[in-house]
C-alpha cells in the first residue's frame, strides 16, 4: 500500500510540474507575441513603403476579423454600448499613435515608452482611488523615462516619443476600461469591431499620403490577427492561472524582448545610456506594481 501511495503522489507531482512548465511555455510565447507587435510595426515602416495610417487600419481590421471568427465559434454576439465605444476609441488612438510613433523610434525604445506610460497611468489611477503603492518606485520609473527621453544622440525624436506616450496612455486607459467587461474576449472583440469605422476614417483623412504595400500589409495582418487578437485571447487564459503579482511582473519582459528582437532582426543598437534608463524604468515599475498588488491582496 505504501508503494501505491508513493506512486500516486509521484504521479500527482509530475502532473503538477507538467502543468507549471506548460503555463510557463505559453506565457513566454504570449510575451514574445506582444513584443512582436513592436517588431512587425517597425519592420513594416522601416523596410516597406507602407504608411502608418494604412498599417494601423490593416492591423485593426485583421484583429477585428480574427476576433469576430473566435466569438462566432463561441456563439457570442457583439454589441454596441457607451462603454464599448469608449473602449474602441481608446484602442483606435493607441493603434494609430503607435504606428505613427514607430516611424522614428527603434523597436525596444518604442516598447519601453509605451509600457512605462501605460503602467504609470494605471498605477496613478489606482493611487487616486486610494490604493497603496511604492512612491519611490514611481519616482524611479519616471526618472528613468526622463533620462531615456532627454536630448542626446541616442534619444528618440521628441515628436515620435510624444506620440508613443499618447499610445501608452490610450493603451493604459483601454486596459482600465476593459477590466469591467464580463467576458474579456467578447469585450476585446467589440472594441476591435467598433474601432474599424474609426480606422476607415483615418484612411480618409490620410488619403493623400497612403502607400499600399503587400509586404507591409502582411506585417499588419500578422500584428492584428496573430500577435494582437490571438495574443490577447491566450493572455486572458494565462492570466487567470497565475498570481496577480506574477501576471504584472512578467509583462516587464516585453520591452526587453522587443529590444532583443530589434537587435537580432533589424540590427538596431542600444546605447549605454538607454540601457541604464530602461533598467531604471523597469525596476521602478516592478517595485510599484508589486507594492500596489500586495497591498490590494492584504
Amino acid at each position: 500500500m505504501e508503494t501505491k501511495k508513493n506512486e500516486s503522489g509521484f504521479a500527482r507531482n509530475t502532473s503538477a510540474q507538467q502543468g507549471t512548465w506548460w503555463l510557463a511555455a505559453v506565457t513566454v510565447i504570449t510575451m514574445l507575441a506582444f513584443a512582436a507587435n513592436s517588431l512587425f510595426t517597425r519592420m513594416a515602416l522601416r523596410t516597406t513603403p507602407i504608411d502608418p495610417a494604412t498599417f494601423a487600419a490593416g492591423r485593426l481590421m485583421a484583429g477585428a476579423l480574427t476576433l469576430a471568427i473566435i466569438i462566432g465559434m463561441k456563439r457570442q454576439r457583439p454589441g454596441v454600448s457607451s462603454h464599448g465605444l469608449l473602449s474602441a476609441t481608446l484602442l483606435f488612438v493607441y493603434a494609430a499613435a503607435f504606428s505613427f510613433a514607430y516611424r522614428g523610434m527603434d523597436t525596444g525604445a518604442g516598447a519601453l515608452v509605451l509600457f512605462a506610460s501605460a503602467q504609470l497611468l494605471m498605477i496613478g489611477f489606482g493611487y487616486a482611488r486610494g490604493e497603496k503603492t511604492n512612491l519611490w518606485g514611481v519616482a524611479l520609473a519616471l526618472a528613468g523615462l526622463i533620462v531615456f527621453l532627454s536630448p542626446s544622440d541616442a534619444a528618440p525624436p521628441l515628436g515620435d516619443a510624444t506620440l508613443m506616450v499618447v499610445a501608452g496612455l490610450a493603451w493604459g486607459g483601454f486596459s482600465l476600461v476593459s477590466r469591467t467587461d464580463g467576458s474579456p474576449v467578447l469585450g476585446t472583440a467589440n472594441s476591435f469591431l467598433l474601432a474599424a469605422p474609426l480606422a476607415l476614417t483615418l484612411l480618409w483623412l490620410w488619403r493623400h499620403e497612403l502607400h499600399y504595400d503587400p509586404t507591409g500589409m502582411l506585417y499588419a495582418a500578422l500584428s492584428g490577427g496573430v500577435t494582437s487578437a490571438l495574443g490577447y485571447v491566450v493572455w486572458y487564459w494565462v492570466r487567470v492561472r497565475m498570481a496577480a503579482i506574477t501576471a504584472g511582473t512578467v509583462q516587464l519582459s516585453v520591452p526587453v524582448l522587443s529590444a532583443v528582437l530589434g537587435v537580432l532582426v533589424l540590427g538596431e543598437t542600444l546605447s549605454a545610456k538607454s540601457a541604464v534608463a530602461a533598467i531604471l524604468v523597469l525596476l521602478g515599475v516592478a517595485l510599484t506594481t508589486r507594492a500596489t498588488r500586495t497591498a490590494a491582496q492584504a
